[in-house]
């Protein structure tokens, strides 16, 4: 399958364990020529925009794009973002209409959809093909999911505090403990947050001070990425941390015209329309702040769903439905 040989070759590039193409490396570079001679060799017209977004266009309804990413995250996977974009290829060049997109250093926080849109010139519509990073739609026994929303996120930091004292002299009674009571603290939230529906929190980093191997930490702080589908949840998690809710980035909801051209190519083909929202961020969620009516498509992650690793994996039955689908949706957009 071509599309399938083509993330190999991608995935190829720098060798190494995974994938390793961080955005604006010679890397991401050297993705970005191999993915335009495909373009090129598909017919379409192609540019490179001031922030290197690399875009190819067919002569009819230029104004739909689908497209993702080429860059990944440090020994990431072979199908994040790249998938997307050999799959927005294929679809283009077999509907013979629409604009491929391949965005810059999207693991990095979307920053080239993000210069994209602050230039103003939006397009019709866009879809975003992606695999879906978890195991949602195996566990449906579903090949494809319709993306109804991406999450919102809020990012911050707690602060514990205790007492520092020395660490053999100190009775156990006695002590104030800070990295103990944020320990309490962690599970405390992480309990609180199972109960807020398809809300997550994640504690990543903590820091102890003084941070002696002989030293009672006397200060905590640790970080926390807090996540949700809509603003009543996302503000929830934040209540619960007591941090700035205003430090981040709004729940974001997928166009239901995109989402209906979807369900009808589901319908098409007798699958079941499985609609889920999206616990990661994506480029499709920057051109949909942007007001460009938008969609994703996700397709099956196999292996307990792990991304982000080399042992990501989708199947070659699914990547081709998926292209189907893509290129059908283009059609009727």
């Amino acid at each position: 399958m071509r599309a399938l040989e083509r993330l190999e070759r991608l995935y190829a590039i720098g060798g190494g364990s995974g994938a390793n193409r961080t955005g604006y490396s010679s890397e991401e570079d050297e993705a970005h020529a191999i993915a335009r001679a495909w373009l090129e060799e598909a017919g379409l017209e192609t540019h490179v925009d001031h922030a290197g977004n690399l875009f190819g266009h067919s002569a009819t309804a230029p104004g739909v794009w689908t497209g993702s990413h080429l860059d990944s995250v440090p020994q990431g996977g072979k199908f994040d973002g790249a998938l997307g974009v050999v799959a927005a290829i294929e679809a283009v060049e077999r509907a013979d209409r629409g604009t491929v997109v391949a965005f810059r250093d999207e693991e990095r926080g979307c920053a080239g959809s993000q210069a994209f849109v602050a230039r103003g010139d939006l397009p019709d519509a866009f879809v975003e093909l992606h695999i879906e990073q978890g195991p949602r739609l195996a566990n449906a026994g579903a090949p494809l999911g319709i993306v109804t929303a991406i999450v919102g996120y809020v990012r911050g930091e707690v602060v514990v505090e205790g007492r520092a004292g020395h660490a053999g002299t100190t009775p156990m009674a006695v002590r104030d403990d800070a990295l103990v009571k944020a320990a309490g603290l962690i599970l405390s939230l992480r309990d609180e947050a199972e109960a807020i529906d398809e809300a997550v929190l994640t504690v990543g980093r903590i820091e102890a001070e003084p941070g002696g191997v002989n030293v009672i930490p006397g200060r905590v702080r640790f970080s926390v990425d807090l996540r949700a589908p809509d603003e009543e949840r996302l503000a929830a998690l934040v209540a619960l941390t007591g941090i700035d809710g205003s430090r981040g980035v709004a729940p974001t909801v997928m166009s239901p015209a995109v989402r209906a051209a979807l369900a009808d190519e589901f319908a098409a083909r007798g699958l079941p329309v499985v609609e889920l929202t999206s616990g990661a961020g994506h480029d499709a969620g920057v051109l949909a702040r942007a007001g460009v009516p938008t969609g994703m498509l996700f397709v099956r992650s196999l292996g307990g769903g792990v991304s982000h690793s080399p042992d990501e994996l989708s199947s070659e039955e699914d990547v081709q439905l998926a292209i189907d689908v893509l290129a059908s949706t283009l059609l009727r957009l």
